[in-house]
């Protein structure tokens, strides 16, 4: 842990800032060429993508300067060959800390090609955008950790004195099967001071954030079942409601009139400090005009601290071969995210509870839960997150904003669990148009370079601290 912090030297934070600057072309360069590769841990796609991912991300480092690059691996719990991960070092100088820099190189499968408007793997620059998968989440991530580095070393060389450890995780976006093995197996490669999570978000475009709460997150599937078999609805309508009919009633129980989830007993949590416009959440979010915001409270608190559900999957017959049959079962697939505070096993239950109590007409409903995720939340005052407020400041001119992200990174409690007196940071590249995850992802260029800067003003400033 840190104990003690101490200014930069005078013209470094211009020294490191002109370092960045002078690269930065190249960086792209060199984004531009990682983007391009198709490197999706799903088994429906050529394993061997993620694999050449990995080894332009070994290749970087090294070239980077980084000693003892290794592409790793740990094994999943069904025994099958976790993801390449690539993990590359530089010891720390004695009495000086160690940071462990975290992003992952695997991306999100592209979609539609139809709803791009460029080649998803073929990344190109529009209006001061890098468009294309794998652009922001979360192989910008990578990159800011890499030019981060390149340019604390240019400039400080051997006086830098931090210990960095680069982790590149090859399955985050397929939910990270092997991480805790990984994490256990390799942790004297790993163990650090602090860690920083390039995964997350900032607040707007010339506004930076420092990330201090996530939301856990539970799936699960619900089926409910009518009927021994699928009949005629003419024959033998009217009596008995189709499955479908009753999973939407069903359904229906999760919130309340406004909106909010109506599960008994799942936590929330106390309301943030700065609030998200709604004007500017719904330009965010494409909320279509004249749709009424669910819920009650702030956005912000509606987003961040409080249990949001989702409908993120139903099984019925398509519309296209739908028949004059009373559908004897029906299924769907329930997202569930967590306030931090909230134990997932007790939210599980409770989900699993009120579903049982409350399925109509007798109907016969089946429970299977799925994964889960604890949230998090940091302490926005501790010496680490000061150090790395102040350098997103210094890169952005302007205060920074500590906000949640609605979201979940599991893993972060893993990271907090096997490393307990770490301290963790988590930062990120993307903006509230970056899309990620869906068609035409896109970086913006200026706010990256900005993000490398305030990295590299980190690492210098940890560097001078003490552990």
């Amino acid at each position: 842990m840190i104990s003690e912090l101490a200014p930069l030297a005078p013209g470094v934070s211009h020294e490191l800032r002109a370092a960045v600057h002078e690269r930065f072309e190249t960086t792209v360069a060199e984004l531009v060429s990682l983007a391009s590769i198709p490197g999706i841990a799903w088994e429906a796609f050529d394993a061997s993508e993620l694999e050449r991912s990995a080894e332009a991300v070994a290749e970087l480092a090294t070239a980077a300067g980084f000693e003892g690059v290794e592409i790793l691996r740990a094994p999943r719990p069904d025994g099958q060959p976790g993801g390449p991960a690539v993990v590359a070092r530089r010891a720390a100088q004695p009495g000086c800390p160690t940071v462990l820099l975290y992003a992952h190189h695997d991306v999100q499968p592209p979609g539609d090609a139809e709803l791009w408007d460029s080649e998803p793997f073929a990344p190109q620059e529009r209006g001061g955008r890098l468009y294309g998968r794998g652009t922001a989440d979360d192989k910008a991530g990578v990159m800011v950790h890499l030019a981060a580095w390149r340019a604390m070393a240019a400039t400080l060389g051997d006086a830098a004195g931090v210990g960095v450890t680069v982790f590149v995780e090859g399955e985050e976006e397929h939910g990270s099967p092997s991480f805790r093995t990984f994490l256990e197996t390799y942790r004297d490669r790993l163990a650090a001071d602090v860690i920083v999570v390039a995964d997350s978000a900032n607040w707007a475009i010339g506004v930076p954030a420092l990330t201090t709460s996530l939301r856990g997150l539970i799936d699960a599937t619900v089926s409910v079942s009518v009927l021994s078999h699928s009949v005629h609805s003419g024959v033998f309508g009217g009596p008995v409601l189709d499955a479908p009919t009753i999973l939407a009633r069903l359904i229906a129980t999760l919130h309340d009139d406004e909106g909010n989830v109506a599960i008994p007993g799942l936590v929330v949590a106390d309301d943030p400090d700065v609030d998200y416009p709604e004007p500017q959440y719904r330009a965010d979010a494409g909320v279509l005009d004249g749709v009424r915001l669910a819920g009650s409270g702030s956005i912000a608190a509606r987003l961040w601290t409080r249990p949001a559900l989702s409908v993120v999957g139903i099984d019925v017959p398509p519309v296209a071969v739908a028949s004059n049959t009373i559908q004897a079962s029906a299924r769907a697939k329930i997202s569930l995210r967590l306030a931090p505070g909230q134990d997932p096993d007790a939210a599980m239950d409770a989900l699993r509870r009120h579903l049982e109590a409350n399925v109509p007409f007798g109907a016969h409903v089946a429970f299977t839960p799925g994964e889960r995720g604890s949230a998090y939340r940091a302490d926005p005052d501790s010496p680490a997150s000061k150090l790395a407020l102040t350098a997103l400041r210094e890169a952005w001119g302007t205060d920074p904003v500590r906000m949640g992200m609605g979201g979940s990174i599991p893993f972060v409690a893993d990271l907090k669990e096997v490393f307990p007196d770490a301290e963790v940071l988590i930062t990120g590249v993307e903006d509230p148009d970056s899309r990620a995850h869906s068609a035409n992802e896109s970086l913006h260029l200026g706010e990256f370079e900005r993000c490398i800067v305030a990295e590299a003003l980190l690492l210098a400033a940890l560097g001078a601290a003490r552990g």
